[in-house]
C-alpha cells in the first residue's frame, strides 16, 4: 500500500513525495497457521497403504467385521471408517507418528510389503501435509489364505 503526501519545499515549489507502507511481513505462504486433523493424515495414510501390492485390507479382523456391517447401514458412516480402518495418526505442528495395522496375502514377503507400505505412506503423506514422518509403526494382524471366505457378512435383505 502507498501513502502520498503533499509538502512545500522552502522556494514555494509543489512536490510529490510517495513513501511506501509495507503491510505484513514476509511471504505470503508464511503467514498466518496451517492445522492438519489426525483424521486428514489418517485417510491420507490409509489410501497409499492400501496402494500396495501385498496389501489384502487394514485393521483387525474384528474391526473389519464391524466396518462391514457399518458400511452397509445407511447413515453409518461408513465410507470414512472403511478409509481410516486400522491407522491411527498422531499429528503435531510440524511432525506425524503413524500406527498401521494391515492383513496381508499369503505367498508375499510380509517385511517387503511392509517396507513398501511404510515407504509409500511416508512418500504420500509428507508430500501433501508437508509433515514429517517421523515413524510408520506397522501390526500385520493376519493373512489372508486364498481359500479363505471373505470377513464380510452376508446381507441379510436380499
Amino acid at each position: 500500500m502507498t501513502d502520498t503526501t503533499q509538502s512545500h519545499d522552502s522556494s514555494g515549489d509543489d512536490t510529490r513525495r510517495t513513501s511506501v507502507t509495507k503491510r505484513g511481513g514476509g511471504p505470503a505462504a508464511t503467514r498466518g497457521r496451517t492445522t492438519i486433523a489426525d483424521g486428514v493424515v489418517e485417510k491420507i495414510a490409509g489410501l497409499a497403504a492400501r496402494d500396495v501390492v501385498g496389501v489384502h485390507a487394514m485393521g483387525s479382523g474384528l474391526s473389519r467385521t464391524f466396518g462391514a456391517v457399518r458400511d452397509r447401514v445407511p447413515g453409518g458412516g461408513g465410507g470414512k471408517a472403511s478409509v481410516t480402518r486400522g491407522v491411527k495418526a498422531e499429528v503435531g505442528e510440524v511432525q506425524t507418528a503413524l500406527d498401521l495395522e494391515i492383513v496381508v496375502d499369503y505367498g508375499v514377503s510380509i517385511a517387503e510389503v511392509a517396507g513398501d507400505v511404510r515407504e509409500n505412506v511416508i512418500a504420500a503423506v509428507e508430500r501433501m501435509t508437508g509433515l514429517e514422518v517421523v515413524e510408520v509403526n506397522i501390526a500385520v494382524s493376519d493373512v489372508k489364505l486364498p481359500d479363505d471366505e471373505e470377513d464380510e457378512p452376508e446381507p441379510r435383505l436380499q
